[in-house]
């Protein structure tokens, strides 16, 4: 997979530079992130997950704008990820403006691959914003997994954030998903939302109930 992820990157590197950049060699910046995506904290925030976020964008890649921007925000979205920090996403936009300026990108190019990977903070798009729509509807596809696979995401972020004690993490994690259960749509792509909606919303709906204490 790793030999993979470095072609992909390689290929939508190429893609989105302008004609007049410098060229580059891009393997170091793919090796990099890889092994940012491959630290010893992360459970689900890892390689694995990259890869599925790409895999989705290639099927949903008709939705957007410029794929190729939407792409390189897959790559920086959870670049830098310490689960005790609430500062990922912009040290990950922060860390995407450098690197894309090193490599000739434009600084249109940059801000949008950069405003991309806030977006991920509330994963709620405007209606307009299809390129946001892809990023977005490509990292929450996992919540419309199978039972089985949602189980063992749900299990990956628990493991995540072990250094949370469990009732915390219940109220914290809680809160998340009633914040997601409350967006009107959780998928804005046309495919995203009649293929993922009705079985993201079971999983979270069941994860929730595990969560809160019955009463009665």
């Amino acid at each position: 997979m790793r030999d993979d992820l470095r072609k992909a990157w390689a290929d939508t590197l190429a893609t989105a530079q302008p004609t007049t950049a410098t060229p580059t060699t891009p393997e170091a910046y793919a090796d990099n992130l890889l092994a940012r995506w491959a630290e010893p904290q992360r459970r689900y925030h890892t390689t694995t997950h990259l890869k599925a976020v790409l895999d989705h964008i290639d099927a949903l890649e008709d939705h957007a704008d410029d794929p190729a921007l939407v792409r390189l925000a897959a790559w920086f979205h959870d670049a830098v990820y310490l689960p005790e920090r609430s500062t990922n996403e912009e040290r990950s936009a922060r860390l995407a403006e450098r690197a894309l300026a090193e490599v000739g990108l434009t600084e249109r190019q940059i801000d949008e691959v950069s405003r991309l990977v806030m977006l991920t903070v509330t994963h709620d798009p405007d209606e307009d914003d299809h390129n946001g729509a892809v990023l977005c509807d490509a990292d929450l596809a996992i919540l419309a997994a199978s039972p089985g696979a949602y189980a063992a995401y749900a299990a990956a972020v628990r493991e995540e954030y072990g250094f949370v004690p469990d009732e915390p993490f219940r109220e914290g994690r809680a809160a998340v998903l009633r914040q997601l259960l409350a967006l009107p749509r959780l998928f804005r792509t046309p495919y995203g939302a009649a293929h993922w909606e009705e079985r993201a919303r079971e999983n979270l709906t069941a994860e929730l109930a595990l969560l809160t204490p019955q009463t009665g």
